[in-house]
């Protein structure tokens, strides 16, 4: 058995957790042992026991990447546990902490977005380099975004190993089900559902999504709803635009749902408006085990996982005419809608299945312990 210590400094359940779960559901556990240290009171710790991780609960380390007293804590972790290999997610602290204690550390990095001016250029270059080169043996970018992130900042293609994130397919709920739902949420019969499920941060977009229903409107479309499920910082401020722009009847402000899976069945296209952070989106992913197409923006991973005219359809990133000429396509060619369907059947099964993604990691985890080097490639 080979024992991998994750360590995550999430207090939440964000993207970095979730593909350990996600991990944990398809991991060969007759060769591989996961444990977690995790921030005592993390929300994690229930649902990675019930995964199969052993889990350790560590005082600090809270949401944040490096403290030196959390890098002392982790070092007693790790000489405790004494695992074959740490896998950190971000957690800077753990890297240093497993290399002081000589344990082979892998870090992955979960999120895509503009390098600082600062780390592009000497000195921050080369400090950044020198820091991400020396406390991860080696570095797991999870979408090509991500990995280009990793080499504007100096850091070198041998080090990183190209694994896309992949998600459990969601299961389809009856004609029944479907029907209630839209019932419950007063969508009339022929009306063409658009969603989007994620963190109401300004990042992700929301405010073009409602510029977009108002272009819609004003061109004379009625027969669409925008379902916008989630919670966030910008909240307020995307509620406050949805009445002011007068779109409150085809966009739904949903807040906090626990039937996400539930939602994604009664969609027809699922939409993401990223322009920060985004990298390979595990919603977008578990709408294509859906078979439901996407319209996203052409930003970070978007485009790596959405292949235009495939899948989904792309728009430029902040253009909130092009999303709407997008969307206004979806209305008006259901065959569209079959096609990229079909299309994202078809891509979901042969590359973003949990079982592909878990053995990629598993192939890591092991070249990393023989000690193979190699340049940026798919794992």
């Amino acid at each position: 058995m080979i024992r991998v210590l994750n360590i995550i400094s999430d207090t939440n359940i964000g993207g970095a957790g979730r593909v350990i779960l996600n991990y944990l559901r398809f991991a060969d556990k007759s060769k591989f042992e996961t444990l977690a240290a995790i921030p005592r009171g993390s929300l994690l710790k229930e649902p990675l026991e019930q995964a199969g991780a052993k889990v350790v609960e560590v005082d600090g380390m809270a949401d944040r990447s490096y403290h030196k007293d959390d890098v002392k804590v982790l070092q007693k972790v790790i000489r405790s546990v004494k695992p074959d290999l740490v896998h950190t997610h971000g957690a800077l602290s753990g890297r240093i902490a497993a290399k002081r204690c000589h344990v082979p550390v892998i870090y992955s990095r979960h999120s895509a977005f503009p390098v600082p001016a600062k780390l592009r250029r000497p000195p921050g270059r080369w400090v950044n380099k020198l820091v991400n080169e020396h406390y991860a043996d080696r570095i797991i970018a999870v979408s090509p975004a991500t990995a280009e992130n990793l080499t504007d900042g100096g850091i070198s293609k041998k080090k990183i190993t190209l694994v896309m994130n992949g998600v459990a397919a969601v299961e389809e709920t009856s004609p029944a089900q479907r029907a209630a739902l839209r019932e419950e949420l007063n969508i009339p019969e022929g009306t063409v559902v658009f969603g989007i499920l994620a963190r109401i941060e300004d990042y992700k977009g929301h405010l073009y999504l409602v510029y977009a229903a108002k272009q819609l409107k004003d061109r004379g479309y009625q027969n669409f709803r925008v379902l916008v499920a989630g919670t966030g910082a910008f909240e307020e401020e995307v509620r406050r635009a949805v009445v002011e722009m007068g779109v409150d009847d085809v966009v739904q402000m949903l807040g906090f749902r626990s039937d996400v899976k539930e939602l994604l069945n009664i969609l027809d296209v699922q939409l993401n408006a990223s322009y920060g952070t985004e990298a390979t989106s595990m919603a977008l992913l578990e709408g294509m085990s859906l078979g439901l197409p996407s319209v996203a923006s052409d930003y970070g991973g978007n485009p790596w996982v959405i292949q235009d005219g495939e899948n989904g359809l792309l728009f430029p990133t902040k253009d909130s005419q092009a999303l709407a000429d997008a969307m206004a396509r979806m209305i008006d060619q259901p065959q569209l809608r079959e096609k990229l369907s079909r299309g994202a059947k078809k891509i979901y099964q042969s590359q973003f299945t949990g079982e592909i993604f878990a053995k990629k990691v598993e192939q890591v985890y092991l070249e990393t312990l023989k000690g193979v080097s190699h340049g940026t490639k798919r794992a």
